[in-house]
């Protein structure tokens, strides 16, 4: 009987899902405000290796992760996977001008039930709302009035000013004013700034009405055109004269006299004291004003401070990856800032977190912070640890608080717990530098340089034993989650940060002196009297200059400067203001003077060109790359700087010295095989100069602040070795020198290293002698008559002298051979070799000799910069050899 098996019944098997599905990293996407279409970079398309099994293979959906996000994503083909990001509800750029949010895709399960689902990796989402020009310019003011004296030309006798509620620079900004008023004998520039363009007679007229009105970018008009009032006034008004609008400053030019012709007219009242305050207004340019843009850890060497400070913020790179997550701004000069905004934090690892706390440390950042939106009640952390010794700083309601809890045999008592300071700078939004020296049981605040004692200290008891691990986590707190199951608690971030940080450290078992903390926030620029030396060392942002009469006052504002002494400062304008306060006999005012708003633009500097030259080929015999020294491939290298000076065709190049940050020595093709080849520097190359170095496979690094000089004595002192050279024909290597952490950058200068073997194999005199001989006699076989034939003698004399030319010269090839590559580099080389040199594992050491002003200048990142340039793929240095 034959038996028919039934086919196999179509069960769930088939529908496994098996794979995830799969979308890009990121999207970037424009919205224009008030739409709701959003055009994504890439398209939104979600991929699936399961396809094209059904349900599996699939796009169900795409969900956004985040609730303040008002967009949704919808599929329009599960098959292909596309997708549109839409506007839940309508975007507005004067709200909010970017959106960053997470998206994930989902595949539709294993059954048409959706079990199953597997959803891709989370995917960053950056959404730009463009602008619409929707708002008209309205002035600040509803009504302006000045004064003028009559006979005068004025180039600016008051400013109006007008402000657009639209977000974006095109139509927010005030691109041009207008007076509307015909026929009168004034005239507005695009900045607002009102002038006269007749001199005006009190007699014919008191006084004018006119009317202005202002254009955005987008050349939308105001609603409303403004009035002005301007009063002539007879003859004589008090004020400042004889000073200009803008003064421009040259960056190297030292201390610039502001107002070299200016004086105070009074109209010749007498007076008892006049009191003059002349304030700089940076606060727009880098952390505060032109500031060292070295890194934190050659700024402490710089002002003197302990070793031993823990960078907790440092530049993103392999072995310092926790930050690689958090929002950078870019910053100047090589300014690293951190931005939260309430989403971000990073946990510090075990091996980078300071153990050794004792009853001394200190704790400084800078940081700009706001206003918290809305929360009020919620903490801010910058800074928490977790565990026997807990502490953290944090930010709750414009307050500063530092809690500091530790573990004391002594359980019964109550210990200094939390320490609050209450001030502006903690919410006003401006870049301060906070520095925190913690003498327990005594915690004292230095902001900006000032000493701040805490108008609240809380007493708790000493903390108690933790399930939590270890961990110091920034811009967020580590903590248990005492909502969770019965089961236990799970840490999680809490209390996160809103605001910028940059240079967050940790120094144990030290506190900061008040020298060293007003060294590390010093700025580099400001207001100076060159008629006082002692003022010189110590530049302001405020001077006041104060006295009984008005020539005294005049001489003083005279001398007020300006001063930059970076060599390379940030380019831009610095608004002056000047406020006058005048006393007569008998009274608190007699007069009243207009203050002064002047700017004081800084020039951009004339950018250096670095130059390395020197011989780009280096040949030399394979014995010497075996021997203990190696060669020196950059032993004729030459590093200078120039600058173009002068206009046009009355230029000219001038050579300058400043100092480098960093070289980088890079291998050209196959990395150094470290069983038979190295790249090496010998700690002694150092000695003396402020320079580290590191090396690994790929080249070598040299960095610090230091001069060209130097550098150059130390790139002549690199050595490439080679002991099993058989094989190798020539190495290449690629030398680019850095100022300002690459701000700028040297031309690549390329080596090569070809080598030269011994020909062991050249036969010698006496054998070619041989041969010779051997080959007469045997290739002419005569009878002893035949040699008496006097015909005979002369053919054989003929062919030994050409024989015995021929051995000549090969002989002295072979001389001259041998001479090329036995010798040696040069007499200096000769010198080196008299040196000890250790072929184990390289270590270089970090200079201990002190580090002065004069020898660092515009320093660089140090090792968090070479580290920095690995993650860009210049090199990629081994750290782990270096010693400390």
């Amino acid at each position: 009987m034959l038996l028919l098996s039934a086919p196999p019944l179509f069960t769930r098997h088939h529908y496994i899902n098996k794979h995830k599905p799969w979308i890009e990293a990121s999207y970037h996407g424009v919205i224009t405000e008030n739409m709701d279409t959003v055009l994504l970079d890439p398209p939104l398309v979600a991929l699936d290796k399961d396809a094209p099994v059904p349900y599996a293979g699939e796009i169900c959906a795409f969900k956004i992760n985040g609730d303040d996000a008002p967009f949704e994503a919808v599929v329009l083909n599960r098959t292909s996977g596309e997708g549109v990001l839409r506007a839940s509800s309508p975007v507005d750029c004067e709200n909010q001008k970017e959106y960053t949010f997470i998206i994930q895709a989902y595949d539709c399960g294993a059954d048409p039930s959706g079990a199953n689902w597997k959803k891709s990796h989370k995917a960053i989402v950056h959404i730009q709302v463009d602008d619409v020009n929707e708002f008209s310019p309205i002035f600040r003011e509803s009504l302006y009035k000045a004064s003028i004296t009559e006979g005068k030309i004025y180039d600016s006798i008051l400013q109006v000013e007008a402000w657009d509620q639209d977000c974006s620079p095109q139509y927010s900004q005030i691109c041009n004013y207008e007076i509307v008023t015909a026929g009168t004998p004034f005239a507005i520039d695009r900045n607002g700034n009102i002038r006269n363009t007749e001199r005006l007679s009190y007699d014919k007229q008191q006084s004018y009405k006119i009317m202005v009105t202002a254009f955005d970018c987008g050349q939308k008009r105001a609603k409303e055109d403004v009035v002005v009032h301007i009063e002539v006034k007879p003859v004589c008004k008090p004020g400042w004269q004889g000073w200009n609008k803008r003064v421009d400053y040259e960056p190297g030019t030292g201390s610039k006299q502001l107002f070299p012709k200016m004086h105070l007219e009074t109209c010749g009242g007498p007076l008892s004291g006049v009191k003059a305050m002349v304030e700089l207004q940076t606060n727009h340019i880098g952390k505060g004003c032109d500031r060292e843009t070295y890194s934190e850890k050659s700024l402490q060497k710089l002002c003197g401070a302990a070793s031993g400070s823990t960078d907790l913020l440092p530049a993103p790179s392999p072995s310092t990856n926790w930050t690689a997550a958090l929002l950078t701004d870019s910053g100047r000069d090589s300014d690293l800032i951190y931005r939260f905004d309430g989403r971000q934090a990073a946990n510090v690892p075990d091996h980078v977190v300071p153990q050794n706390l004792t009853d001394q440390f200190t704790i400084a950042t800078w940081m700009k912070h706001g206003p918290s939106p809305g929360l009020r009640a919620e903490k801010e952390t910058l800074l928490c640890k977790m565990n026997r010794h807990h502490y953290s700083l944090y930010v709750h309601n414009c307050r500063l608080v530092f809690l500091l809890r530790r573990d004391f045999t002594q359980l019964d008592t109550f210990r200094p717990a939390e320490f609050h300071w209450k001030l502006e700078q903690i919410c006003d939004k401006e870049w301060h530098y906070y520095v925190i020296n913690v003498e327990f049981p005594a915690v004292t605040l230095f902001v900006d340089g000032v000493t701040y004692e805490p108008y609240l200290v809380t007493d708790d008891w000493p903390i108690h034993a933790s399930k939590i691990d270890t961990q110091l986590t920034v811009g967020a707190c580590w903590q248990e989650n005492h909502n969770e199951n019965k089961n236990g608690s799970t840490p999680r971030f809490t209390q996160y940060f809103r605001g910028s940080l940059s240079g967050l450290t940790i120094r144990p078992g030290r506190i900061e002196t008040q020298k060293v903390i007003s060294c590390l926030q010093a700025c580099k620029e400001g207001l100076d009297i060159n008629s006082l030396e002692s003022l010189a060392k110590d530049i302001k942002s405020v001077l006041v200059v104060e006295g009984e009469d008005v020539d005294s006052i005049n001489m003083a504002m005279t001398k007020v400067s300006y001063i930059n002494s970076r060599q390379f400062p940030t380019p831009g304008l610095r608004r002056l203001h000047i406020t006058t306060t005048v006393q007569c006999f008998g009274e608190d005012t007699c007069l009243s003077i207009p203050d002064i708003k002047a700017v004081v633009m800084v020039l951009p500097p004339s950018e250096p060109r670095i130059t390395i030259a020197g011989s780009n080929r280096l040949v030399r015999p394979a014995s010497d790359l075996r021997g203990p020294l190696g060669v020196a491939p950059f032993k004729e290298l030459h590093i200078t700087s120039t600058v173009m000076k002068g206009d046009g065709f009355g230029g000219r190049v001038m050579e300058v010295m400043h100092n480098l940050d960093y070289c980088d020595v890079l291998v050209i093709g196959e990395e150094l095989n470290p069983d038979r080849e190295s790249l090496e520097i010998h700690h002694s190359a150092l000695l003396g100069k402020h320079l580290d170095a590191t090396n690994s496979t790929s080249g070598i690094s040299i960095y610090g602040v230091d001069s060209m000089a130097h550098y150059e004595q130390a790139l002549r002192q690199v050595r490439y070795r080679n002991w099993r050279p058989a094989n190798l024909s020539e190495r290449r290597f690629r030398l680019t020198c850095s100022e300002l952490n690459g701000r700028y950058t040297s031309n690549e200068f390329n080596l090569e290293v070809s080598l030269i073997y011994k020909h062991s194999h050249l036969p010698s005199v006496s054998v070619l002698f041989f041969w010779f001989v051997c080959f007469i006699f045997q290739c002419f076989p005569v009878s002893s008559s035949l040699c008496s034939s006097s015909s005979f003698i002369k053919l054989v004399i003929v062919v030994c002298i050409a024989a015995l030319v021929v051995i000549v010269v090969i002989g002295v090839y072979r001389i001259h051979a041998t001479h090329q590559e036995g010798s040696r580099e040069d007499e200096d080389e000769v010198k080196d070799a008299e040196e000890e040199w250790d072929n184990s594992a390289l270590t270089i050491t970090v200079n201990p000799m002190e580090v002065t002003l004069k020898d660092v200048e515009d320093d660089d990142e140090g090792r968090e910069a070479a580290k920095e340039r690995k993650q860009k793929g210049k090199l990629g240095w081994d750290s782990s050899s270096i010693t400390y």
